[in-house]
């Protein structure tokens, strides 16, 4: 569990799904991910996963709780999806974060990914942290410049480009 000004990141509980399946069927959302909107179960699945993910790699998803209403209004964490893309980036962490469209430009998603940031940087044995991000997605893109991230040449994932960002932990 990880603490900012504003939230509490933390592991998914069951009760999260409402808030996790309202966001991924949020267009506005999903637009950067694919188009595709899930459903409740899907939705699920996801869930499961990011939960998942913490003991197959010991890193994973995080929800991200609003403290001033206990809500669920994002989540952020860093995974290896083992993702057939070029240029390869398996075995490197990727960072990765949705966040609910009524926080979208509060500066929300910055203040979750510096704290997992912050904690990676102390606790991984890892020298860089990639980002994929959809060519389009400019607010995303701009996140992970201000996070650290270096845009390095495009990528192919799924026969589509998609922008690869690369950040080196610091010294």
């Amino acid at each position: 569990m990880l603490e900012t000004e504003r939230l509490i990141l933390r592991g998914f509980v069951e009760d999260d799904l409402p808030s996790h399946a309202a966001m991924l069927s949020d267009p506005e959302v999903m637009k950067h991910f694919g188009g595709a909107q899930f459903g409740r179960e899907e939705s699920f699945r996801r869930l499961l996963g990011g939960v998942g993910l913490w003991q197959l790699q010991g890193t994973g998803l995080l929800g991200a709780e609003r403290k001033s209403d206990g809500k669920l209004v994002g989540h952020v964490g860093l995974f290896d999806y083992h993702r057939e893309m070029e240029p390869l980036i398996e075995g490197v962490p990727e960072l990765g974060y949705i966040f609910a469209t009524e926080v979208h430009g509060q500066g929300i998603a910055r203040e979750a990914c510096d704290a997992l940031l912050g904690w990676a940087d102390a606790q991984l044995d890892a020298d860089e942290t990639v980002a994929i991000i959809s060519i389009g997605n400019d607010p995303s893109m701009k996140l992970a410049a201000r996070l650290g991230y270096e845009r390095e040449p495009d990528g192919v994932y799924r026969n589509e480009p998609v922008s690869l960002w690369r950040r080196r932990r610091p010294a």
